[in-house]
């Protein structure tokens, strides 16, 4: 069979095809042949070598943590799933219930897991779940990381009720979600972007609300403005250092911040007296459980929530995904099919 593989000196030219043997599902263990994998940022971090804990330390890695399969054979003792399953990846292998810790954090697919990007690969049976029958096979692989992001930072983190307005950094996977979920959820939509053409789609998907954060740097005050001198109740911060002042201003007293991503640079610090005098909440998000995903897809299942899949690339062709994502092309998410 053939993997994605890729190891020092890293980066996107470095990714190639291997073949490997086919690999046998031991006890609670499953085999899944691969039908889709969706790209995250984290994927071209991870490629190029800068991710964390990540490749830097050395070795191959096979990448990707997000991907929709079929079940092709089971280990003793499996029972969650049965040959012939439709299943997505968990973003989190141990991760099954409750908080977070060291040891579920630790099990991350891609890294240090071997990851989705092969023909077939083993899994724990605790690391799969089955998805909703309407959605394809490409929309299932978009929801392990982006969709369960957006889930748990508005349902999860922060609580929030019909109504409270929210506001959505970009157009990538994890805003697009967030979009989608609050407008199910009867929320507010505030979504900002650079670009135009990808705020009208961003309208056409229910969004009350845009901004360009480039025709408006002070993107805050268009949140105030709307929200009658308020503030947001909640705000998704994906960009790091180059969006979070403005994030800061534009929070309610009390209001949640869920920070998932540092996009726009990482070295910018933060005054505490910003938070303690408006009282509102920083947290830091990773994705989320087993038990988060599964109450999700019965959300997205009841309420038909359809993934918003931009681009498609067989998944062969990695490389030009890659330089897709970078390029920041795309509306939603990017998909390599099998």
């Amino acid at each position: 069979m053939r993997a994605l593989e890729v190891k020092e000196p890293w980066g996107v030219d470095q990714l190639n095809l291997v073949e490997r043997d086919v690999p046998t599902p031991g006890p609670g263990q499953v085999l899944v042949r691969m039908k889709a994998i969706s790209l995250n940022y984290r994927d071209l971090l991870m490629v190029g070598g800068v991710y964390g804990r990540g490749p830097s330390q050395g070795g191959a890695v096979t990448p990707f943590s997000d991907a929709c399969g079929v079940v092709e054979a089971v280990g003793p003792g499996v029972t969650r799933v049965a040959v012939g399953d439709r299943v997505s990846t968990l973003f989190f292998q141990n991760w099954v219930s409750g908080p977070p810790n060291l040891a579920k954090l630790s099990s991350a697919l891609g890294f240090p897991v071997p990851g989705a990007g092969a023909e077939l690969q083993v899994f724990s049976q605790e690391g799969v779940s089955r998805v909703p029958d309407f959605l394809t096979d490409q929309q299932v692989a978009t929801l392990p990381c982006a969709a369960l992001t957006a889930w748990r930072g508005l349902f999860v983190d922060a609580r929030l009720e019909p109504g409270d307005t929210v506001v959505l950094q970009g157009t990538g996977g994890v805003s697009i979600f967030g979009l989608q979920f609050a407008k199910a959820a009867g929320l507010r939509t505030i979504i900002t972007s650079s670009s135009n053409e990808k705020l009208e789609r961003a309208k056409a998907l229910g969004a009350d609300h845009t901004v360009n954060y480039r025709e408006t740097p002070e993107w805050s005050e268009p949140v105030r403005a709307v929200t009658n001198g308020v503030g947001a109740d909640f705000v998704m911060e994906v960009g790091g250092a180059g969006t979070i002042q403005q994030t800061l201003r534009a929070i309610k007293i009390g209001g949640h911040i869920a920070i998932i991503g540092v996009v726009a640079g990482g070295s910018e610090g933060i005054n505490p007296a910003v938070l303690i005098g408006n009282s509102a909440k920083m947290q830091g998000l990773s994705v989320g459980s087993r038990d988060m995903f599964e109450a999700m897809c019965r959300v997205i299942d009841l309420c038909k929530i359809v993934p918003v899949v931009d681009k498609v690339f067989p998944w062969t062709e990695a490389r030009a995904a890659f330089e897709s994502m970078r390029g920041g092309e795309h509306f939603g998410k990017i998909v390599l099919t099998f």
